[in-house]
């Protein structure tokens, strides 16, 4: 794709990102940056978990932006007594009423969408959680020795209650680390509230017409990754990611907090989310502050802290701002 061409797709898809908002703030009051990066994790083709208390519009969020995207979409309220096959579906023995002959028919589960809300994903139990894992990597799900391929795109976009612990399971390390974003929603200004009391307890029946298809966000997907991305810019988000590791970096502070690091693949959800926030912004390329702005949700739920950090309070967020403003040279 040339330069003249990119300059072009790009003025379409911020046109498309300011209409996408514009519908989205007729159902959705405040959480403007929760929604930035929920739209960011869908044009770039990446899973998102929104972590945040009841009652923050985590579910209708994703409804709404289903709606709007023109998508398939199923909720999956995932509970202690859920099993892999309530998700991905399950073989069905069949009998042919004209031969009598018997044989096995896949019913596929209500993974089998464009958009999938993982909803409260922490109170399944781990053997449950890893059904996702297959899916959200390889995109497809494996039964009885076949692969089913997924719909395209396809995105799992989970939400997990912080507050209560009793009966939960906390999500391993590796179906964290493939999530895009951990974004936090966290609660209302008094007049966001206001404004919500307002809305909801008056007869209120939004209605949100879609404004994209599927291939027309595949093609979106490709318009990122076609960006071009400077050396620099790379450089600076593996070394970024390469001072979280303390086997890496001699840093007492990183040393004495960090247990372990983030691996390669945050390195390159950096780069997209980067090149994905840069094309909304008006940008033809990303810069180091692109790169900045998406560091925290990107990072902060794939580092392991260690004991004397947890006593001390110290959190993810503030490590990567100490990185960025004291360890990571812009280049």
């Amino acid at each position: 794709m040339d330069a003249d061409t990119l300059r072009r797709e790009a003025e379409s898809l911020r046109a498309l990102y300011q209409q996408l908002r514009t519908v989205m703030g007729g159902v959705i009051v405040g959480q403007e940056e929760p929604l930035h990066f929920l739209i960011l994790s869908l044009f770039g083709g990446g899973h998102a978990l929104l972590i945040g208390p009841p009652g923050v519009a985590k579910t209708l969020m994703v409804s709404s932006l289903a709606q709007a995207m023109g998508l398939s979409f199923h909720r999956i309220q995932f509970t202690p007594d859920l099993m892999p096959a309530d998700i991905l579906g399950t073989e069905v023995l069949q009998i042919d009423p004209e031969t009598g002959q018997r044989h096995f028919r896949f019913t596929p589960g209500p993974i089998f969408a464009h958009i999938i809300l993982a909803d409260e994903i922490n109170r399944a139990s781990p053997k449950t959680q890893s059904a996702l894992l297959e899916a959200m990597q390889e995109r497809s799900v494996s039964i009885a020795g076949q692969t089913h391929p997924l719909p395209s795109p396809f995105f799992v976009l989970a939400t997990q209650n912080p507050i209560e612990q009793e009966g939960t399971y906390p999500l391993p390390e590796a179906q964290l680390d493939r999530f895009m974003f951990a974004i936090f929603v966290g609660y209302p200004s008094r007049e966001e509230e206001m404004e919500i009391m307002r809305r909801t307890t008056a007869v209120w029946e939004p209605r949100i017409d879609p404004l994209l298809s599927a291939e027309k966000i595949l093609y979106l997907q490709r318009l990122v990754r076609l960006m071009p991305v400077p050396d620099n810019v790379i450089r600076y988000a593996v070394e970024l990611a390469r001072n979280t590791r303390p086997q890496e970096n001699p840093d007492s502070f990183i040393r004495e907090n960090i247990t372990w690091g983030v691996g390669p693949r945050a390195a390159q959800f950096l780069l997209i989310a980067a090149k994905t926030h840069a094309l909304l912004s008006g940008k033809y390329a990303p810069d180091v502050e692109d790169v900045q702005r998406v560091a925290v949700p990107v990072l902060r739920h794939r580092m392991v802290l260690s004991y004397q950090a947890e006593a001390e309070g110290i959190s993810p967020e503030r490590i990567i701002q100490y990185l960025m403003e004291r360890k990571v040279p812009v280049l």
